[in-house]
């Protein structure tokens, strides 16, 4: 499957009083490649919502914090799916240094399709499925 990644620089605001990027912000950093990745297969989440009344909510994450991200330091964020099928697509995350070796945080994050005016399970859109699945 295909694997994308977006870079990200750490700002003030990111880091708590250790000077270490608070764990949560993980998340933020891995939430936005991820909108960037369906950005980079050609959709929108807003014209997803408006127009296929669909919309994309985390259901669970793991996550595995192994070195610190500190101010100023400059991180790739990717996104890999892994499985894709019917309503859910399991995706693996990882954060590395930018021209550095070892990751920092990695994860796996399952990602739920919803109808959005109704928040009921609903197949991922098929042109979605079909790029996510494609090989190399």
């Amino acid at each position: 499957m295909i694997e994308f990644a977006w870079p990200v620089r750490v700002y003030y605001e990111d880091t708590d009083l250790g000077g270490v990027v608070y764990y949560a912000n993980y998340l933020k950093f891995m939430e936005r490649a991820r909108t960037e990745w369906l950005r980079n297969l050609g959709f929108e989440q807003d014209e997803l919502k408006d127009r296929f009344d669909v919309i994309f909510v985390v259901k669970s994450v793991e996550l595995d914090y192994l070195q610190p991200a500190r101010f100023n330091d400059e991180l790739l964020v990717s996104v890999k799916p892994i499985k894709v099928r019917g309503a859910s697509l399991l995706v693996e995350q990882e954060i590395i240094k930018q021209n550095e070796k070892g990751i920092l945080c990695k994860g796996m994050i399952k990602i739920v399709s919803l109808t959005a005016s109704n928040f009921t399970p609903c197949p991922i859109p098929g042109a979605i499925m079909q790029k996510a699945q494609h090989k190399e």
